[in-house]
């Protein structure tokens, strides 16, 4: 049996102590003795105890059990995660309930039976691993909290194509399909997972995002499956991945088409399953989510030339929701243009209340090859460039694609290469100024350096 957890013990019996010891070296990585309460607290701070044994009487001729109530009241004022299991010699009832309704997790009877003994111990302790769990669950989804919300913020528009796939969400939402969403960078892929969620059965609940391009090869399993304290060098304490945190919720693996394909089967086990596994354990744990994905690349190419599990592709596209670019829904441009006019106006304290006719119809004439994130990006630096109460054609500072008939010659074919040019066009300029260059592009300064690495920038 793995030996596991630090429990301190109290007595001023020193030969109890011993055997006590002896006995518990087999069950708890870590025991440590005290004579006399004197050190207890700075003790339980330095050794970091998961479970104090603790006995009732420490001062001759004394019976109360007072002192180990004060010191159970101390402890638990100092740390109330610690499991405290009381020590006497004394079967008193009375005594027992009010040292439970003070906070001790059991209560053991001198002299003891080893087995009994152990068995409140280790009861003690997954007690505390399970609150530990549970609270740093907790935690995880208060920040996660921010993500919830009732009203919508996704921008449907007027186009054809838009409608279409408003009326396709609206009959798939409330069910748990899993859903592929895919379309160019920059079409909204998130805000649409978002807006799933919020139409679900599950919207009360979170929806938990994971960039599966910005997380490391070497984290994969622990970001989102979790772990176990030991598993490796940093793994000091348990710790529950976002599987866990999005269960009952929705979660969003975003970029799953730069999953690398060794790591593609322990998503497939965890979805067809419905269980995680943290490393360093081998305890299943159930787990209930609604799946949302999303890629801006061809994952039926990916499959064909070896690169993506067709079991996985199977897995995770129940539903197929293609987001159609910004260039496919022109009558769009300038609403979702006011749109973020309104936003930029109120953050940067200026006056702008709309585009001129100049400058609409320079957006309606550029190709925004980066989509909605582009438009917006542009709107914002417009806004803080301007000096009145519309914006002018001058103030929007489009890039050299910005007419149709500049685009080059030779037309981005694959979405990747429309990727790459996009990187290398911010990363020229920018100068190389990666953290600008990320901005630009919406993405994290991680997501930016696999992107430079993948393409060879």
């Amino acid at each position: 049996m793995k030996k596991e957890g630090t429990i301190v013990v109290v007595d001023d019996n020193r030969s109890m102590l011993t055997a006590i010891e002896i006995l518990l070296n087999g069950i708890f990585e870590k025991v440590v003795t005290l004579g006399s309460p004197n050190r207890l607290l700075s003790t339980l701070r330095e050794v970091k105890a998961d479970v104090l044994l603790l006995d009732m009487n420490f001062s001759s001729g004394i019976n109360s059990g007072n002192e180990g109530l004060y010191w159970l009241s101390e402890v638990k004022k100092a740390d109330p995660s610690i499991e405290v299991v009381l020590f006497t010699a004394y079967a008193d009832i009375d005594l027992a309930v009010k040292a439970m309704q003070r906070g001790a997790a059991d209560f053991v009877v001198k002299p003891w039976n080893n087995a009994k003994l152990v068995a409140t111990l280790q009861a003690a302790l997954a007690l505390r691993k399970s609150r530990s769990e549970a609270k740093q669950l907790g935690d995880i989804k208060r920040s996660f909290s921010p993500e919830r919300t009732s009203e919508s913020s996704m921008f449907w528009g007027t186009s054809p194509a838009m409608q279409r796939l408003r009326t396709l969400v609206e009959k798939v939402a409330d069910t748990d399909a899993n859903i592929l969403i895919t379309g160019e960078n920059g079409t909204g892929k998130e805000m649409l997972a978002r807006e799933i969620h919020r139409l679900s059965g599950r919207k009360d609940e979170l929806i938990v995002t994971v960039d599966l391009g910005a997380i490391p090869e070497s984290l994969f399993e622990s970001e989102l499956f979790g772990h176990v304290k030991g598993a490796f060098t940093d793994a000091r304490t348990d710790r529950a991945g976002k599987f866990e945190a999005a269960s009952n919720g929705t979660l969003f693996l975003d970029e799953i088409g730069n999953l690398p394909y060794h790591q593609q089967a322990k998503l497939l086990t965890a979805i067809q399953s419905r269980s995680i596994v943290r490393v360093g354990s081998n305890s299943p744990i159930p787990v209930d989510i609604r799946l949302i994905s999303a890629t801006n690349r061809d994952l039926n190419r990916m499959v064909a030339a070896g690169e993506f599990r067709e079991d996985l592709l199977y897995r995770i596209n129940t539903i197929h929701i293609e987001l159609p670019p910004l260039s496919q829904r022109t009558e769009d441009i300038v609403p979702l243009a006011q749109i973020f006019l309104k936003r930029y106006a109120a953050k940067y304290g200026k006056p702008c209340a709309d585009f001129d006719n100049d400058a609409q119809a320079k957006m309606l004439g550029h190709d925004w090859a980066g989509n909605i994130r582009e438009l917006q990006h542009t709107v914002e630096k417009a806004v803080i460039m301007a000096d009145s109460d519309r914006i002018t054609a001058d103030e929007l500072l489009i890039s050299r694609r910005e007419a149709n008939d500049s685009k080059p010659a030779i037309a981005v074919s694959t979405l990747e290469e429309m990727e790459r040019t996009m990187i290398a066009d911010a990363m020229h300029r920018h100068e190389g100024n990666l953290s600008a260059v990320a901005a630009q592009l919406g993405v994290t300064r991680q997501t930016l350096y696999n992107k430079i690495k993948k393409y060879n920038l």
